[in-house]
């Protein structure tokens, strides 16, 4: 007679197949909850309070050498900068800067010096005749001739900045302003004069108080095929506005070359000026910029 095999009994969870629990002792059971899983989702990180978090603002100096030396840092760097872009051509571009101890006198690049190699002590400072007062070198008159009157036309502006870029060049040909298509184009919107005349190079006083005339209460003119010119109550701030203006004159005719822009409505163009055509705003941007060149050259660190 064929012998049966003998029943396999059912195991329970976690023990070895066919096993059998020993009479007496403990149900096997789910391992306890751990106190993460009691607890529940984690809580939210708390937020950081506001006034422990970094946010950078134009300082206030002490004294007047402190705010002097700070500006000619500033200058030197935003020159430099101005290199790095292709700004300079040949002994063309210049950046004024406002002393604060002498306010008809202006911290400038020297003639013929090139911008990539200036620092604070390189620079030049000259009167409102344009004339040497302090340094060594000679100052491009002609130049000095447009950023002279624009300094002693609006009191309040500390910096103003000019050069020969390649797109400000290229959109002054044609004797326009800038459209309001794009966010940055928005902080012009009705902020940008036109210069429409060009008699050639600028040497004497009455052609450069007819561009201070020109520019008004305005952040910047465009001088008809010559190229721009932005003004600031910092340096960095007419470095900036100089910067996004020749970017947005490059954007402007590349549009154009492309096809129709649409506009911004005038509404939201003013809203947006509002928004982002402060100095102050122009400082903030311009804040990384500052901190990339200033790792470099003559005052790294300073």
């Amino acid at each position: 007679m064929t012998e049966m095999p003998a029943p396999i009994s059912a195991s329970a969870p976690g023990s070895a197949p066919g096993s059998v629990p020993t009479p007496g002792a403990a149900p096997l059971s789910t391992p306890a909850p751990t106190a993460a899983h009691a607890a529940g989702p984690s809580a939210a990180p708390e937020p950081v309070p506001v006034d422990q978090l970094r946010f950078a603002m134009p300082p206030v100096h002490e004294t007047l050498s402190e705010e002097r030396q700070y500006r000619k840092t500033r200058l030197a760097g935003a020159l430099r900068l101005f290199a790095r872009y292709g700004y300079e051509d040949g002994v063309s571009g210049h950046i004024t800067a406002r002393d604060p101890g002498y306010p008809d006198c202006f911290w400038v690049n020297p003639f013929g010096a090139p911008l990539a190699e200036l620092g604070a002590g390189d620079l030049i400072l000259v009167n409102g005749d344009g004339q040497v007062v302090e340094g060594s070198h000679h100052v491009n008159q002609a130049a000095f001739a447009v950023h002279a009157q624009v300094h002693r036309a609006r009191p309040a502006v500390v910096a103003v900045a000019h050069s020969h870029s390649l797109h400000g060049r290229a959109l002054s040909t044609l004797g326009e302003l800038l459209d309001p298509i794009t966010q940055e184009a928005c902080a012009f919107y009705e902020d940008l004069a036109l210069y429409d005349s060009y008699t050639g190079v600028v040497v004497d006083e009455e052609e450069g108080r007819s561009i201070a005339a020109a520019l008004g209460e305005r952040k910047a003119v465009i001088l008809r095929n010559h190229g721009l010119l932005t003004v600031g109550d910092s340096v960095d701030a007419a470095a900036w506005w100089f910067i996004t203006l020749e970017r947005s004159c490059q954007v402007q005719l590349a549009a154009r070359a492309a096809g129709k822009p649409v506009l911004i409505d005038h509404r939201n163009a003013v809203a947006t000026r509002e928004q982002l055509g402060s100095d102050l705003v122009a400082w903030i941007n311009y804040q990384p910029l500052w901190r990339q060149i200033s790792a470099t050259g003559p005052d790294a660190g300073a």
